[in-house]
Order: C-alpha cells, then sequence, then structure tokens
C-alpha cells in the first residue's frame, strides 16, 4: 500500500474547538496516531464542510460561540450523519454529560483530557461509527430487496414474519391458499432469503 493510499485508510477524525490551541494539540495527538485530522474551529463550519459524511469520529468541546458541542451533535443527526461523539471540555456539567450520553456520545471528558484516555475514547468511537455504517448499508440493502415486492406481495411478507400460517393468510387477504404460496415464494426470491428465519432478521432490520 502505498503512503497516500495507508493514509487514507485511517480513519477521519473531526476535531471541533474554538480554542487554537487545544484543536492544535488534538489533531496533532490524532495525526501521529493511527487517525487523520481534519479541524474546525466552530459546528457551524463543520455542518457547512462537504465531506462531513466522510467523519467517523467528532471530537468537540462542548461550551463553544455558535453552536454548543450538543446542538452539533443533533444537527448532524438531522443531517443523516449519525457519527459518535467524543466531548472534552472544561466546561462540562452533570446534566450535560447526562444528555450527550443518552445522545449516543461515547465518552465526556475534562480538558485537559488525558492523551490516553482520549485516544481510548476516539477507538471505541470509531469503532461504534464502523458498526453503525455496517448496519446502515445492510439496511439500505434490504430496502432495496423490499422495494422489489408488490403490494400483495409485502402483505403476504409481513403476515409471515408474524407467525401466521398460510390459511389465515389467505383468510385475512381475501385470496386463494394456492395464490399466498405463490406470492410467498416471491417474496423469498425477491428478499433472497434462505428460511422464515432470514425474513424475520429482515423485518426486523426495516422496523415492521
Amino acid at each position: 500500500m502505498g503512503e497516500v493510499a495507508e493514509m487514507m485508510a485511517r480513519p477521519l477524525v473531526a476535531v471541533v474547538d474554538d480554542d487554537d490551541a487545544a484543536r492544535v494539540s488534538l489533531a496533532r495527538l490524532l495525526d501521529v496516531s493511527e487517525y487523520r485530522s481534519v479541524s474546525f474551529d466552530s459546528g457551524t463550519a463543520l455542518l457547512e464542510w462537504r465531506e462531513a459524511g466522510a467523519v467517523r469520529c467528532v471530537v468537540t468541546d462542548l461550551q463553544m460561540p455558535g453552536l454548543t458541542g450538543l446542538e452539533l451533535q443533533k444537527a448532524l443527526r438531522m443531517r443523516g450523519i449519525d457519527v459518535p461523539m467524543v466531548f472534552v471540555t472544561g466546561f462540562g456539567t452533570v446534566s450535560s454529560s447526562v444528555q450527550a450520553m443518552r445522545d449516543g456520545a461515547v465518552d465526556f471528558l475534562e480538558k485537559p483530557a488525558d492523551p490516553a484516555a482520549l485516544l481510548d475514547a476516539v477507538e471505541r468511537a470509531v469503532a461504534k461509527g464502523a458498526s453503525l455504517l455496517a448496519k446502515a448499508e445492510v439496511s439500505g440493502e434490504i430496502r432495496r430487496r423490499q422495494a422489489l415486492l408488490t403490494a400483495r406481495e409485502q402483505q403476504v411478507f409481513e403476515g409471515v414474519v408474524q407467525g401466521l400460517p398460510n390459511k389465515q393468510i389467505a383468510a385475512q387477504l381475501g385470496i386463494a391458499l394456492k395464490t399466498v404460496k405463490v406470492h410467498r415464494g416471491r417474496v423469498m426470491q425477491k428478499m433472497e432469503a434462505q428460511s422464515v428465519a432470514d425474513l424475520v432478521r429482515f423485518a426486523e432490520a426495516l422496523g415492521l
């Protein structure tokens, strides 16, 4: 792997802090570790960055001019960017830390953060982000398959994952038993399922 390719393979971490010295220090720590960093002096600057969706973790101050760290967390989520956050602040409160963790933050550290503790938090955040990304990709693929179902096949799909026998599905939909079996076979094929258990897992991923 070339030097550029190796660098690009390192997880991208955004550092958001209006304190220049703190921002530079955090970025340097990340850059000499196994990460790439990108720095912003405000939450708004990160939101306006076109590549924000590529960030795998955000290390941010809590109290900043403009958007606070908590407001940035919510703004990212509203834009569909569900990235794990690590808060590093000198003005933390119990209520703020509870709210941050409730909204999905990985850790809440006081300034000046211990380098080892910070890197540990970032490592956990990146791992969590990778898991979220994998789940999103799987969910997207399942939704693509679901979109192939006709309205009637969707009804049969829902009946099957509810554990209803074919006869009951037929009675509820007012169609012949043979027709239910045909639709069920098409559902299995279009959803690329090998068993009813697969269909149940797909339904859970879809929130059915």
